[in-house]
This record gives C-alpha cells, structure tokens and sequence, in this order.
C-alpha cells in the first residue's frame, strides 16, 4: 500500500513551529498519512527564520492523534547522545509514529560555521558511526559507543520494536549512500534538479533497484520514499508510475518554490494549506 505524507521545510515562511503545526494537524484532517520534517539549523538566505524541528516534531505529536511524524536529523552535525533522548522522547509522546530520516545535510555552513567537518567523505563518516551508535542506545541495554569509555545505559527505550524505523537519504547516482540506506529501513533517494523537475520513473527505478541488490530478500518489508509536487487533478497518475518501480511513500513537498517568486507575503503558507487540504493522491488498487 502506498502513504501519503506533506513535506514541509522549517525555513523561511515555514519557519514557525505554531504554522507546521497547524499544517500537520489539517494534513491528518485531509487525509495525508505523515507528515515530513526538514533539519535546518541555518539556511542559504541568513535573514530567513529558522524553526527547530525537534521542538516542532513534539507539538505535532501531541497535536495529532494518526499522521506518522517523518523527522530528518542531520546527524552528522548531532550530538548523538542527545538525538537519542530525544526521539525516544518523541517516540512516546507520538504513541510510536516516527520516523528518524537520515540525510547527509546539504548546507557546508552548517558545518563548518560552528566548528564541523564539511567534506563529504567526513560528513559521511560521522553519520554511519552516529547510527551505529544511536541503535544502540535505543537498545536501553548498557552498550559500549564508538570511542567510549565505558558502558553507558538509557532507559526507556523507544515505544517501536526493535527500533524506531530508519529511513536514509543519498542523491543518485552516489551508490555509498544507498548502500548505506540498504542496511537500515527505508531510503529517500534524492535526483539532480529535483526541485524543478521529476525524475523519470526509470531513474527513480534504477535508484530502487540497486538499493534492493543490496538487501536480502530484497525490497520486501522496506519502505522506499520520494519527495515531489503533483497537482490534485493529476497526482494518482503521477504517483503510480513510480508505484510501478518500486515506491512506498510519496511525500507533496510544500516549498517557496510552488509559488511565484513575486507572489505576496503568506502566499506559500496560503498555497501550502490549499493543496493539503486538497487531499492525498489516492491510487485505485487492481481489480481482480
């Protein structure tokens, strides 16, 4: 069964917790099935606000009763002690509806204005060693992390058994990345230019087939997911063509960029709220 998710960004005229939220409760009204969270400490234009998503993704949690709360946590940048508190924290507070999105971060000043490595090749480092590290302390069993010292215990573990779901993103055609989502469960594979176009479903299905020559059993019991924008009459179509290669989740971005660039102030969150109270995409299943 394919789900249905809004994606909203926290920068900009999104960057307000009290506006995601209100989005996210519309988008459980309207029938979406989650609710996608970008992870932005700063952003390309310094003067936008900024909204913390952790903080977002806990009043969405209690404000919502059903929709899946889809975070991305740039982890390569995160201290993964308290990444793990707090998302065994939302875990609770959601009655088990998160999911940890794991990009590798698309902003160097992110890194290397507060001190990080920005190259690639570290960024990807840290992030591999960081959810090594973060499964294990969900375990809520003393664990010995990479580099410790000694044994470290937290408790209570996450709601979700064994583990809140995974899903890691990587830009085709990158094949470290995916191989990486391989090994946890989902991927958010990302396309040249995806904000101004849609990939081909065969470039999309090339992505999703070399992810399953990754896992065993393959594509079975994992969720593969991409990030676009679909007018309502033409979504259902849209969707299946990707459906047909292999995606799980489809998540309506919700960015500045749907809108003019001369449009009035408000006229991203007036659209934002138009298009999802328009609905999900719902695609037919096959007769019999």
């Amino acid at each position: 069964m394919t789900r249905y998710a809004i994606g909203l960004p926290n920068v900009g005229e999104f960057g307000d917790p009290r506006l995601l939220r209100d989005l996210a409760v519309l988008a459980e009204e309207s029938g979406w099935d989650g609710v996608y969270l970008w992870d932005h400490t700063l952003f390309h234009e310094p003067e936008w606000p900024v909204a913390n998503p952790t903080v977002t993704a806990a009043a969405i949690a209690v404000a919502t009763r059903r929709v899946r709360i889809l975070l991305a946590c740039v982890l390569a940048r995160r201290r993964v002690a308290v990444v793990a508190r707090e998302t065994v924290g939302l875990d609770l507070l959601s009655d088990g509806r998160l999911t940890l999105v794991a990009p590798l971060g698309s902003l160097d000043l992110e890194f290397a204005g507060f001190g990080e490595p920005a190259d690639l090749r570290a960024r990807g480092e840290a992030l591999t060693r960081n959810l090594e590290d973060l499964v294990r302390l969900w375990s809520g069993e003393p664990v010995v992390l990479g580099g410790g010292a000694g044994p470290v215990q937290m408790v209570p573990p996450p709601v979700q058994r064994p583990r809140i779901p995974i899903w890691c993103g990587g830009t085709w055609p990158n094949r470290r990345p995916l191989r990486r989502a391989a090994r946890f469960d989902g991927a958010m594979p990302t396309f040249a230019e995806q904000k101004t176009r849609r990939p081909p479903p065969e470039e999309f299905a090339a992505a999703t087939a070399y992810i399953a020559g990754h896992r065993e059993g393959g594509l079975a019991g994992y969720d593969v997911v991409l990030e676009g924008s679909t007018d309502p009459d033409s979504a259902a179509e849209v969707v299946s063509s990707y459906v047909d290669a292999g995606l799980t989740w489809w998540v309506e971005e919700m960015g500045w960029w749907r809108v003019p660039p001369d449009a009035p102030p408000g006229a991203v969150a007036r659209f934002a709220r138009e298009r999802i109270a328009a609905g999900p995409p719902r695609i037919a299943a096959p007769s019999d």
